[in-house]
């Protein structure tokens, strides 16, 4: 069943804006369109954005109304960082005694280069009583005098007290000068470290500013009345107003949104997603069905701008192959692309007659070492694709297709320079490519202790078929392209979830400490559209830093997905036993409910005594959550305080290092429940209480407990 509501996602990309409609209902992919990126129009991008809606509507036959979501993902704010494009900040230091040394010291931010040979654009004022609201005005004025077009105020311990930064804010405000409270950008300690994250996101306030309100502006003159939101750094979105308080959290936006479409579509729960355009492969973790995060580094330090852990390596499918004393001895970074050469493999075939291998500098800076075939119709680059398509690696319909007799005539020439035939020489240059690529994902895989036979390779963007493959082939692992691989960015910002993320230092955090948190956390995202029934928030303490951080995601609507395709008991059980590594006689049905079934083994292993890993699988066959030695427990709603009760403190573990609480988690409807990031049981018994608040005393739930080495 479908209805007649779409979720529209719009990812603007340095060349192309593409944009997708996924039925609201079924999730299925109704349409898609590129338009190119209108950087250049009076009214920028948002000229593009509204141009592939249009045309997305007339496409699929929809009309503005029906659009029930719609978010778009922009590389604008990164963009303005790599180029330097940024606002001229005034930075106001706040605050007297021995503290104001080190404030007064933040002037040298402006002594950083945002790109090579320009300085970060900064002029700095201090107010030693911020109080004193006649000096406050005397400095917001001197900085706006100084050129300054955005205002940032900074105090040591604001997040604790952050009264004098809201004063320069409402003296900036007067004046009609946008305005960053550092205490505003993250209430986590560290002087430096907060006013530097400030610093940079009020130096792309202005533009983002102008953009947002174009494209509001735009949308609703479209006739579009479903709120806009944007895609956060973090793999979630946020409502246009949150955008323009926090533009940095859309700056590294790009790669979080081909990884939400992973994470959406796929439903991948643990596993490594490879998104692979032309010229590189940006590689991601999914752990436990959550992307992986960090803090990002901006201005070369680091920051507390939480984003998606992400790396890249220079090998896509537009590499050129370099060839130096008669081997492969490189693929990349250079590409066709920015070398200006067609790619080999999509040629017509008369027009590689007579093609003649040759070895050129793409650009004046590279060696003489990349390999070209210059032919009847031209020059063209031997690339990662051209191999891919000779060795049969690229599917049929996939956007990197090509015929696989014009892709082995193409590299015939290498192969004879290598003393090989075809098979070898496309081998050898996959080989080289993915084994750049391979060293990342086993350095990602071993940061986050995924388990290097059993994780899941997926391959997203257009590039995808040129890496995914020939690296799960050569290294044993499943790996697959995900579907509409080409579009998974724009998919991913329809589908993701509206997403929040409260952090706050609290020495010795008690329940009531902890329990707030977790409502802030939850109210932010219920403001910004998702609905309150749907929330979920994940809790973490981390008792070595003090930290209690918050993580809420939810749907901007109920929705109840028709699938077209339930998997069945026997479905489940096999892709249980697959990922559970063992036969399918040895695997038992632990416990069950209406979204999800329990699998679980046992193992026995020398020294380490017996393990009980344990697999959840919802109703579409996906594994969505991995316990490596798990006690599964049924009890109900009415039930539940008890038997937690019994379970956590069972479970508990006492030592030198404190009170460690078992790792929980619980099936309740359709969530997954995640507790685990809580260490007190009192605490964790009180979230385990909030989660199944308002629900029927009957109702099953399933507990998975793990204890903690």
């Amino acid at each position: 069943m479908t209805t007649h509501r779409i979720r529209v996602g719009i990812d603007v990309g340095g060349t192309f804006t593409d944009a997708v409609a996924v039925d609201a209902t079924s999730l299925a992919l109704v349409g898609q369109v590129k338009v190119p990126t209108s950087h250049h129009h009076e009214d920028g991008v948002a000229h593009g954005i509204v141009e592939a809606l249009d045309r997305l509507l007339d496409q699929t036959g929809h009309a503005p109304e029906d659009v029930s979501f719609l978010a778009h993902g922009t590389t604008q704010a990164t963009n303005a960082l790599l180029e330097g494009d940024v606002a001229t900040v005034g930075l106001i230091g706040l605050g007297g005694g021995a503290g104001a040394l080190f404030t007064k010291r933040l002037a040298a931010l402006g002594r950083t280069e945002i790109v090579p040979g320009r300085k970060f654009p900064l002029v700095y004022a201090h107010v030693t009583e911020p109080e004193d609201r006649a000096a406050v005005e005397r400095a917001v004025d001197e900085v706006i005098r100084g050129g300054a077009h955005v205002v940032v105020a900074t105090q040591p311990f604001s997040v604790d007290r952050p009264e004098g930064e809201d004063i320069v804010r409402e003296v900036a405000a007067a004046r009609g000068v946008p305005m960053t409270a550092a205490h505003d950008i993250t209430s986590l300690y560290g002087l430096h470290k907060r006013t530097r994250t400030a610093v940079v996101n009020a130096a792309i306030l202005p533009k983002m500013f102008a953009t947002a309100d174009l494209v509001d502006a735009s949308i609703t003159k479209a006739g579009v009345t479903a709120p806009l939101m944007v895609m956060r750094c973090d793999g979630g979105v946020m409502s246009l107003d949150e955008m323009r308080r926090r533009p940095l959290l859309t700056v590294l936006s790009g790669p979080a949104a081909g990884v939400a479409g992973a994470l959406m579509q796929e439903r991948v729960s643990e596993g490594v997603f490879l998104e692979t355009g032309g010229t590189s492969t940006d590689i991601s973790v999914v752990r436990r069905g959550k992307v992986a995060v960090t803090h990002a580094t901006l201005l070369g330090k680091g920051s507390y701008l939480s984003a998606l852990d992400v790396r890249t390596v220079g090998v896509g499918g537009g590499s050129m192959v370099r060839l130096s004393g008669g081997k492969v001895t490189g693929v990349g970074p250079r590409s066709a692309h920015i070398a200006g050469l067609p790619y080999a493999c999509f040629a017509e075939p008369a027009d590689l007659e007579g093609a003649r291998l040759a070895t050129v500098r793409p650009t004046p800076d590279d060696a003489e070492d990349h390999v070209v075939l210059d032919a009847e119709g031209g020059r063209y680059a031997l690339t990662m694709t051209c191999a891919a398509n000779a060795l049969g690696r690229v599917p049929e319909g996939d956007f990197a297709r090509a015929d696989r007799d014009v892709a082995r005539a193409a590299l015939a020439p290498l192969a004879a320079a290598l003393g090989t035939d075809v098979d070898g020489a496309a081998t050898q240059i996959l080989d080289t490519g993915t084994a750049q690529v391979g060293e990342v994902v086993d350095a990602l895989l071993s940061d986050y202790h995924l388990d290097k036979d059993t994780a899941l390779l997926v391959g997203g963007g257009g590039g995808a078929a040129s890496v995914t493959p020939h690296l799960a082939a050569t290294t044993g692992r499943e790996g697959r392209i995900a579907r509409h691989n080409e579009v998974i960015s724009p998919i991913g910002v329809a589908l993701a979830l509206v997403r929040e993320q409260v952090e706050r230092i609290i020495p010795g955090a008690g329940q009531e400490d902890i329990l707030s948190v977790r409502a802030e956390a939850e109210r932010a995202v219920v403001a910004q559209g998702a609905a309150a029934d749907a929330v979920e928030v994940e809790v973490t303490v981390d008792p070595q830093t003090n930290t209690v951080r918050a993580i809420a995601t939810g749907a901007t609507e109920l929705r109840t997905q028709d699938r077209a395709h339930r998997a069945d008991d026997a479905e489940r059980l096999s892709l249980a036993a697959a990922s559970l590594g063992t036969p399918e006689a040895r695997v038992r049905t632990l416990a069950g409910t209406s979204a999800y079934t329990v699998y679980g083994t046992e193992q026995h292993r020398r020294l380490r005594g017996v393990r009980h890993p344990v697999r959840v699988v919802d109703a579409d066959g996906v594994v969505r959550l991995h316990a490596p030695d798990a006690h599964v427990d049924t009890t109900t709603v009415g039930a539940a305080a008890q038997v937690l009760a019994t379970l956590v403190d069972k479970a508990t573990a006492y030592g030198d290092g404190g009170v460690r609480a078992p790792a929980l988690r619980l099936l309740v409807g359709s969530r997954i429940a995640d507790l685990s990031g809580v260490l007190d049981p009192q605490p964790l018994l009180a979230l385990a209480r909030t989660e199944l608040e308002g629900r029927p005393a009957d109702e099953t739930i399933i507990a998975l407990v793990e204890e903690r080495p």
